[in-house]
């Protein structure tokens, strides 16, 4: 593809991130027909449809590559910018990450990035099979996802970078504990008590693997954010939260494990292009060491 229009591809990734023609006029200080144009010059050029007209616009798949190529023009320019001793805006870089993940240790691994600010991230929550599509589409530099019983190979051009495990403890209030498994952690407890999860397969194998209980459970489906979080606390469901998130909260007395010793870990790898940039190699760097501090290590 020759002659590419960086100024057509700018307009391309705005309308695409604010979701609509009007709203990218907006943020670039340009006319809407002007954003129209150039969109529409550069699907001529290209002889493929780059947007998807609707609400919100959304770009196909060769616009969402055509916008990640953009992007990545951007980061290395500013890399130059930098070595060259001229000003430049902080580039920006998009990543995909597990609710899990995002709850709990990936924002240590963010810190140095943020502080003084060197780039600017656009973090969006995802489980696997969605985080991996957008970074193999190129809607992301990088995902952390977990890991597949048969793991595929990394895409082209791409690295898959092991991280270690977040530990999931099935927990619950003391009072909830006392009303519902004052008995114990048995099969028929389990077939009244309501469950809060966020991933109702993860659940299943929990109780299938470490209690035998392969039947269905009464659950609520909740996000694994503060909603879950209060549910587990408040006393109102019994759950699997990461350890690192109930860690305080067991100490402290306001949590209690049901079923002591006993976990399941989910295995992540980190998914990334290979775009040789100091802002890409600094959050390589920071992801994989923060992870393997305070995730489980083989």
């Amino acid at each position: 593809m020759e002659n590419l229009d960086y100024r057509a591809l700018a307009v391309l990734d705005a309308v695409a991130s604010q979701g609509s023609f009007e709203k990218a006029a907006n943020a670039l200080g340009i006319s809407q027909p002007a954003v129209s144009q150039r969109i529409k010059t550069l699907e001529d050029a290209v002889g493929r449809l780059l947007i998807v007209r609707g609400s919100p616009a959304e770009a196909t798949g060769l616009g969402q590559r055509l916008i990640s190529h953009y992007r990545n023009v951007k980061l290395m320019e500013a890399a130059l910018d930098i070595d060259l001793g001229h000003e430049t805006s902080m580039p920006e870089i998009a990543m995909a990450v597990d609710a899990a993940s995002l709850a709990t240790w990936l924002p240590l691994a963010l810190r140095p990035l943020l502080s003084p600010p060197r780039c600017q991230l656009d973090v969006e929550c995802a489980e696997r099979e969605v985080a991996l599509h957008l970074m193999r589409e190129g809607a992301v530099f990088g995902c952390v996802a977990a890991r597949a019983e048969v793991p595929a190979p990394a895409a082209a051009g791409s690295s898959a970078t092991p991280l270690g495990a977040i530990r999931f403890v099935c927990v619950a209030a003391p009072s909830f504990a006392g009303h519902w498994f004052g008995d114990g952690f048995s099969t028929e407890a389990l077939a009244l008590a309501p469950a809060a999860v966020h991933d109702r397969d993860l659940m299943a194998r929990f109780l299938a693997r470490e209690a035998g209980y392969v039947r269905p459970f009464p659950h609520h489906t909740l996000p694994l954010s503060t909603a879950l979080n209060d549910t587990v606390f408040g006393g109102l469901a019994y759950g699997l939260l990461p350890y690192l998130q109930a860690a305080h909260g067991l100490s402290q007395g306001a949590l209690v494990d049901l079923l002591p010793g006993h976990y399941i870990d989910v295995e992540l790898d980190w998914h990334a292009w290979e775009l040789d940039t100091p802002f890409t190699h600094a959050l390589n760097e920071q992801i994989v060491s923060t992870a393997r501090r305070y995730l489980v290590q083989p």
